[in-house]
């Protein structure tokens, strides 16, 4: 791959910010969110970011002017994310449609897409340029609730930049308001797929009754001094092509390899992650597996429309010296339970558990956090220049605690490969740790060996990532 090179400067002149309303008038009212919205860990703002060619047929249209344009009138049906969040009783948020809209930055950069290299991927170089954090702008409660910065680029290319407040939608929610806005930018008189706020399917029951384990929302102590070096972390991208999960799937006995690309490629990130962070063996260590939970519901089943957050944090849990020593299948076997055991009942039990608890933060302490975005579609949001070069996650490790997370992201490299790419957030030292392990299980003439002694002093930093 050819990744932007590290040195990549450039300059990035910003219109002031404004608001976009919705183009005409909406109902004020109040909007509660689910009770699976709601909860602590989705309290925070996310980053996406898309890159567009410049395309000769649309040549003399701004895309900032039509973009903008298009996103005033696609707030008339998406009115909810034109106003604020409010907290209540219960940490119970709602959206006071109000209708002051979201912030717009219309932008130019001193750069060519070519110059950002054959392969985009995250980390993007001058990413705060391309999404600007406004002052005051980025809070969950009485905050605007969508950030959208354009920037137009030397080459005729333009970044659309985008930055939402997680409690509003999932990535499938996000890409559907998304692909409304492309629709109307293109002509449309209104989104071929009303969208349905329908959040009350997914409260809890009355009385609220949990029924399941939900070892995600565990309480976990962190009893070893836990270092974060936040001023040390190491951004990166892995590729994986047909070739390298092929050779992750030759460390599976014969009965397992024809599990999910997201299973084997899970067990395996989550295995040589924790080698590289060294807790000691005897700790408990988590994946938490993002499961989209749309196709199991269906009594009843969500409306065609519905936007808001709809996933489950299933977890697989090992002790760190097992997960190490086991072979890959020992990963892979926690990972498939994990993600299986989401259906419409465990639905209902995290909302009575959000209701009964306090609306509790998933685990972060020794935990791992995956998202499968291949088959969201942010590559295919069109606003009239055609698909995105890039589409998705603008990088890895967001949320509260840097470096817990990964998204799995739909890619061709620069050899026409079709793949994934993984956005990886890491303490520096550990960072060369996983990549040594990494290396080690890609490679075909592999065999499944120890990862680290069961019994190790650590003598690397204990991270809570």
């Amino acid at each position: 791959m050819a990744p932007p090179p590290p040195s990549l400067v450039f300059s990035v002149r910003r219109s002031p910010p404004e608001l976009v309303a919705p183009a005409t008038p909406t109902p004020h009212e109040f909007k509660p969110l689910s009770d699976i919205d709601d909860q602590d860990g989705l309290r925070f703002q996310i980053p996406v970011i898309q890159f567009y060619k410049n395309v000769p047929s649309m040549n003399g249209r701004d895309p900032a002017k039509v973009i903008k344009a298009a996103l005033a009138k696609t707030l008339v049906f998406y009115y909810p994310f034109a106003g604020r969040l409010r907290e209540g009783a219960g940490r119970k948020l709602s959206v006071e449609c109000t209708g002051e809209g979201v912030v717009f930055i219309e932008a130019d950069a001193d750069v060519t897409l070519r110059e950002f290299g054959d392969a985009l991927q995250p980390p993007f170089p001058c990413l705060e340029e391309l999404i600007y954090d406004v002052p005051g702008a980025g809070g969950v409660l009485d905050s605007p609730l969508l950030l959208v910065q354009v920037t137009r680029l030397k080459c005729g290319g333009f970044i659309f930049g985008l930055r939402l407040n997680h409690t509003m939608a999932d990535a499938a929610g996000l890409v559907q308001f998304m692909t409304a806005v492309g629709e109307v930018a293109r002509g449309a008189h209104a989104p071929s797929i009303p969208p349905v706020w329908g959040r009350e399917l997914l409260n809890a029951r009355d009385p609220p009754h949990v029924t399941r384990t939900h070892h995600e929302y565990d309480e976990i102590a962190d009893t070893k001094n836990t270092i974060v070096p936040l001023d040390d972390m190491d951004h990166r991208s892995f590729f994986f092509g047909a070739d390298e999960v092929a050779a992750l799937r030759r460390h599976l006995p014969p009965h397992l390899r024809r599990c999910s690309t997201f299973e084997v490629l899970t067990a395996a990130l989550w295995r040589c992650r924790t080698v590289a962070l060294r807790p000691d063996p005897e700790e408990e260590v988590r994946v938490l597996c993002i499961v989209n939970s749309r196709p199991k519901l269906r009594h009843p089943p969500l409306p065609a429309g519905f936007y808001g957050n709809a996933f489950a944090f299933p977890v697989a849990l090992a002790a760190a010296g097992d997960l190490c020593e086991s072979p890959l299948s020992y990963a892979l076997e926690l990972v498939k339970a994990a993600k299986n055991s989401v259906d419409q009942e465990y639905m209902k039990s995290v909302a009575d558990m959000m209701v009964t608890k306090g609306r509790p933060h998933f685990a972060v302490v020794r935990s791992y956090l995956v998202s499968d975005l291949t088959r969201a579609g942010f590559g295919d949001v069109d606003f009239g220049w055609g698909k995105a070069v890039y589409g998705g996650a603008a990088k890895g490790g967001v949320g509260a605690i840097p470096g817990v997370a990964s998204f799995y992201i739909p890619f061709r490299n620069g050899k026409g490969e079709d793949g994934i790419v993984v956005p990886f957030c890491l303490p520096a030292a550990a960072m060369e740790i996983f990549v040594k392990e990494l290396n080690g299980l890609l490679k075909k003439e592999a065999e499944e060996r120890p990862l680290i002694p069961a019994k190790k002093p650590s003598t690397f930093i204990i991270s809570a990532l």
